[in-house]
Protein backbone atom coordinates (compact mmCIF):
# COMPACT_ATOMS: atom_id res chain seq x y z
CA UNK A 1 0.00 0.00 0.00
CA UNK A 2 1.12 3.56 -0.71
CA UNK A 3 0.88 6.05 2.14
CA UNK A 4 -0.22 9.65 1.64
CA UNK A 5 2.57 12.21 1.28
CA UNK A 6 2.80 15.83 2.39
CA UNK A 7 0.98 17.09 -0.72
CA UNK A 8 -1.84 14.59 -0.22
CA UNK A 9 -2.43 15.58 3.42
CA UNK A 10 -2.22 19.31 2.74
CA UNK A 11 -4.91 19.00 0.06
CA UNK A 12 -6.94 16.50 2.09
CA UNK A 13 -7.25 18.65 5.23
CA UNK A 14 -7.73 21.85 3.23
CA UNK A 15 -10.70 20.09 1.57
CA UNK A 16 -12.15 18.95 4.91
CA UNK A 17 -11.68 22.32 6.59
CA UNK A 18 -13.21 24.24 3.68
CA UNK A 19 -16.38 22.10 3.94
CA UNK A 20 -16.46 22.27 7.75
CA UNK A 21 -16.04 18.50 7.99
CA UNK A 22 -13.12 18.95 10.37
CA UNK A 23 -12.02 21.58 12.86
CA UNK A 24 -8.45 22.79 13.18
CA UNK A 25 -9.10 23.15 16.92
CA UNK A 26 -10.52 19.63 17.40
CA UNK A 27 -9.86 18.10 20.83
CA UNK A 28 -10.08 14.32 20.76
CA UNK A 29 -11.15 12.28 23.77
CA UNK A 30 -7.86 10.39 23.39
CA UNK A 31 -6.09 13.70 24.20
CA UNK A 32 -7.96 13.85 27.50
CA UNK A 33 -7.07 10.26 28.38
CA UNK A 34 -3.38 10.90 27.66
CA UNK A 35 -3.30 14.30 29.40
CA UNK A 36 -4.38 12.63 32.65
CA UNK A 37 -0.99 10.87 32.62
CA UNK A 38 1.07 14.04 32.20
CA UNK A 39 2.59 15.65 35.30
CA UNK A 40 3.91 19.19 35.81
CA UNK A 41 7.20 19.72 34.00
CA UNK A 42 7.06 16.38 32.15
CA UNK A 43 8.75 16.40 28.76
CA UNK A 44 6.08 15.39 26.24
CA UNK A 45 6.70 14.44 22.61
CA UNK A 46 3.64 14.46 20.31
CA UNK A 47 4.55 12.54 17.14
CA UNK A 48 2.51 13.38 14.05
CA UNK A 49 0.97 16.22 16.04
CA UNK A 50 -0.91 17.89 13.18
CA UNK A 51 -1.83 21.38 14.38
CA UNK A 52 -0.55 20.65 17.90
CA UNK A 53 -3.99 20.61 19.53
CA UNK A 54 -2.89 18.25 22.32
CA UNK A 55 -0.68 21.03 23.68
CA UNK A 56 -3.77 22.90 24.94
CA UNK A 57 -4.38 20.11 27.49
CA UNK A 58 -0.77 19.85 28.74
CA UNK A 59 0.30 23.45 29.17
CA UNK A 60 1.83 22.46 32.52
CA UNK A 61 4.33 20.25 30.63
CA UNK A 62 7.32 20.82 28.36
CA UNK A 63 5.66 20.04 25.01
CA UNK A 64 7.32 19.32 21.66
CA UNK A 65 5.33 18.40 18.55
CA UNK A 66 6.72 16.65 15.48
CA UNK A 67 5.02 16.69 12.09
CA UNK A 68 6.71 16.84 8.67
CA UNK A 69 3.41 17.76 6.97
CA UNK A 70 1.96 20.42 9.31
CA UNK A 71 3.03 22.86 11.97
CA UNK A 72 4.42 25.67 9.83
CA UNK A 73 4.74 28.90 11.87
CA UNK A 74 3.98 27.11 15.15
CA UNK A 75 6.95 27.56 17.52
CA UNK A 76 6.24 24.35 19.45
CA UNK A 77 6.07 22.11 16.34
CA UNK A 78 9.13 20.85 14.51
CA UNK A 79 8.73 19.80 10.89
CA UNK A 80 10.92 16.72 11.15
CA UNK A 81 10.60 12.95 11.26
CA UNK A 82 10.93 11.03 14.51
CA UNK A 83 13.94 9.10 13.19
CA UNK A 84 15.79 12.40 12.70
CA UNK A 85 14.66 13.77 16.07
CA UNK A 86 16.06 10.69 17.81
CA UNK A 87 19.63 11.55 16.85
CA UNK A 88 19.81 14.00 19.73
CA UNK A 89 16.74 13.10 21.82
CA UNK A 90 16.76 9.35 22.50
CA UNK A 91 15.41 8.61 25.98
CA UNK A 92 14.62 12.29 26.56
CA UNK A 93 10.85 12.26 27.20
CA UNK A 94 8.60 11.18 30.07
CA UNK A 95 5.68 10.63 27.67
CA UNK A 96 5.70 10.04 23.90
CA UNK A 97 2.32 10.15 22.15
CA UNK A 98 0.98 9.49 18.67
CA UNK A 99 -2.72 10.19 18.12
CA UNK A 100 -4.20 8.66 14.97
CA UNK A 101 -0.78 8.27 13.34
CA UNK A 102 0.18 4.57 13.15
CA UNK A 103 -2.65 3.77 10.75
CA UNK A 104 -1.17 6.15 8.15
CA UNK A 105 2.20 4.38 7.99
CA UNK A 106 3.54 1.54 5.88
CA UNK A 107 5.66 0.40 8.87
CA UNK A 108 3.83 1.13 12.14
CA UNK A 109 6.02 -1.31 14.10
CA UNK A 110 9.14 0.67 13.17
CA UNK A 111 7.49 3.91 14.22
CA UNK A 112 6.35 2.48 17.55
CA UNK A 113 9.85 1.14 18.25
CA UNK A 114 11.25 4.63 17.62
CA UNK A 115 8.67 6.07 20.02
CA UNK A 116 9.91 3.68 22.70
CA UNK A 117 13.49 4.79 22.01
CA UNK A 118 12.46 8.40 22.54
CA UNK A 119 10.96 7.54 25.95
CA UNK A 120 13.09 7.56 29.07
CA UNK A 121 13.27 4.28 31.07
CA UNK A 122 10.08 4.10 33.13
CA UNK A 123 8.28 6.54 30.85
CA UNK A 124 5.02 6.09 28.94
CA UNK A 125 4.16 5.54 25.29
CA UNK A 126 0.60 6.44 24.28
CA UNK A 127 -1.02 5.68 20.92
CA UNK A 128 -4.56 5.97 19.62
CA UNK A 129 -5.68 4.18 16.47
CA UNK A 130 -8.90 3.50 14.52
CA UNK A 131 -10.24 0.05 15.27
CA UNK A 132 -12.46 -2.69 13.95
CA UNK A 133 -15.33 -3.22 14.52
CA UNK A 134 -16.41 0.39 14.88
CA UNK A 135 -18.61 2.98 13.19
CA UNK A 136 -15.72 3.77 10.82
CA UNK A 137 -15.70 0.20 9.54
CA UNK A 138 -19.49 -0.03 9.20
CA UNK A 139 -19.76 2.78 6.61
CA UNK A 140 -19.87 1.21 3.12
CA UNK A 141 -17.08 2.18 0.71
CA UNK A 142 -15.76 4.73 3.22
CA UNK A 143 -12.71 6.13 1.41
CA UNK A 144 -11.53 8.16 4.42
CA UNK A 145 -10.87 4.82 6.12
CA UNK A 146 -8.89 3.38 3.19
CA UNK A 147 -5.45 3.89 1.58
CA UNK A 148 -3.70 6.23 1.06
CA UNK A 149 -5.25 7.70 4.22
CA UNK A 150 -5.70 4.71 6.56
CA UNK A 151 -3.48 1.74 5.75
CA UNK A 152 -4.39 -0.30 8.83
CA UNK A 153 -7.21 -0.81 11.33
CA UNK A 154 -6.48 -2.16 14.80
CA UNK A 155 -7.78 -4.46 17.52
CA UNK A 156 -6.78 -4.78 21.17
CA UNK A 157 -4.94 -8.01 20.31
CA UNK A 158 -2.92 -6.22 17.61
CA UNK A 159 -1.99 -3.40 20.00
CA UNK A 160 -0.81 -5.87 22.63
CA UNK A 161 1.32 -7.62 20.00
CA UNK A 162 2.79 -4.26 18.96
CA UNK A 163 3.74 -3.50 22.57
CA UNK A 164 5.22 -6.96 23.12
CA UNK A 165 7.36 -6.66 19.99
CA UNK A 166 8.78 -3.37 21.29
CA UNK A 167 9.40 -4.73 24.79
CA UNK A 168 7.02 -2.43 26.69
CA UNK A 169 4.34 -3.33 29.24
CA UNK A 170 0.72 -2.44 28.47
CA UNK A 171 -0.95 -0.56 31.32
CA UNK A 172 -4.32 0.05 29.69
CA UNK A 173 -6.26 -0.17 26.43
CA UNK A 174 -9.59 1.65 26.32
CA UNK A 175 -11.93 3.24 23.78
CA UNK A 176 -11.88 6.97 23.14
CA UNK A 177 -15.37 8.33 22.74
CA UNK A 178 -16.64 10.64 20.01
CA UNK A 179 -16.07 14.39 20.00
CA UNK A 180 -18.02 17.15 18.24
CA UNK A 181 -15.91 16.87 15.09
CA UNK A 182 -15.52 13.14 14.48
CA UNK A 183 -19.11 12.33 15.57
CA UNK A 184 -20.16 12.89 11.97
CA UNK A 185 -18.76 9.43 11.19
CA UNK A 186 -20.83 7.90 13.98
CA UNK A 187 -24.01 9.35 12.47
CA UNK A 188 -23.02 8.32 8.94
CA UNK A 189 -22.76 4.71 10.12
CA UNK A 190 -26.05 4.92 12.01
CA UNK A 191 -27.91 6.41 9.03
CA UNK A 192 -26.51 4.17 6.27
CA UNK A 193 -29.02 1.55 5.01
CA UNK A 194 -26.06 -0.84 4.60
CA UNK A 195 -23.72 -1.48 7.51
CA UNK A 196 -20.53 -3.38 6.77
CA UNK A 197 -19.35 -6.39 8.73
CA UNK A 198 -16.88 -8.69 6.96
CA UNK A 199 -16.76 -6.88 3.60
CA UNK A 200 -16.07 -3.14 3.71
CA UNK A 201 -15.65 -2.12 0.06
CA UNK A 202 -17.80 -3.42 -2.77
CA UNK A 203 -18.28 -2.22 -6.37
CA UNK A 204 -22.08 -2.27 -6.39
CA UNK A 205 -24.58 0.56 -7.05
CA UNK A 206 -26.45 -0.19 -3.83
CA UNK A 207 -23.27 0.34 -1.82
CA UNK A 208 -22.53 3.70 -3.45
CA UNK A 209 -26.11 4.82 -2.83
CA UNK A 210 -25.93 3.63 0.77
CA UNK A 211 -22.74 5.61 1.30
CA UNK A 212 -24.35 8.74 -0.13
CA UNK A 213 -27.50 8.30 1.97
CA UNK A 214 -25.40 7.75 5.08
CA UNK A 215 -23.46 10.95 4.43
CA UNK A 216 -26.47 13.16 3.63
CA UNK A 217 -28.77 11.91 6.38
CA UNK A 218 -25.84 11.55 8.75
CA UNK A 219 -24.94 15.24 8.28
CA UNK A 220 -28.49 16.17 9.26
CA UNK A 221 -28.37 13.92 12.34
CA UNK A 222 -24.97 15.36 13.21
CA UNK A 223 -26.24 18.96 12.88
CA UNK A 224 -29.10 18.14 15.25
CA UNK A 225 -27.27 15.99 17.77
CA UNK A 226 -23.48 16.55 17.48
CA UNK A 227 -21.93 14.14 20.00
CA UNK A 228 -24.03 10.96 20.46
CA UNK A 229 -25.52 10.45 23.89
CA UNK A 230 -25.16 6.68 23.73
CA UNK A 231 -21.80 4.91 23.72
CA UNK A 232 -20.55 2.28 21.32
CA UNK A 233 -17.03 1.04 20.58
CA UNK A 234 -15.89 4.66 20.41
CA UNK A 235 -13.88 6.59 17.87
CA UNK A 236 -10.52 4.92 18.56
CA UNK A 237 -8.56 2.61 20.83
CA UNK A 238 -6.05 4.23 23.18
CA UNK A 239 -3.12 2.19 24.51
CA UNK A 240 -0.84 3.31 27.33
CA UNK A 241 2.36 1.27 27.69
CA UNK A 242 5.35 1.71 29.99
CA UNK A 243 8.97 1.31 29.04
CA UNK A 244 10.94 -0.78 31.50
CA UNK A 245 13.68 0.56 33.71
CA UNK A 246 16.22 -1.13 31.46
CA UNK A 247 16.61 -0.33 27.75
CA UNK A 248 13.72 -1.90 25.80
CA UNK A 249 14.48 -5.13 23.97
CA UNK A 250 12.24 -6.57 21.21
CA UNK A 251 10.33 -9.69 22.23
CA UNK A 252 11.77 -12.88 20.77
CA UNK A 253 9.90 -14.38 17.84
CA UNK A 254 7.93 -11.21 16.99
Amino acid sequence: MIAGDSRFYTQFYDWLLARKLWSQEAIRHSFTLAAARVGPGDRVLDVGCGFGNFRALVQHADYVGLDPNFGANLPFVRREHLSDHLRHNAGAYEIVCAFEVLEHLTSPTEMFADMVRATRPGGLVVVSVPHVPSALTRIPNFLLNAPPHHLTWWTETALRALAAAAGVCVESIEPAQWNETDSLMYWMARCSPIRCRDIHFHDAPSWYVAGGVGFLVGRLAYALNKTPKTTDEGAALVMVARRGAEPAQPAKGL
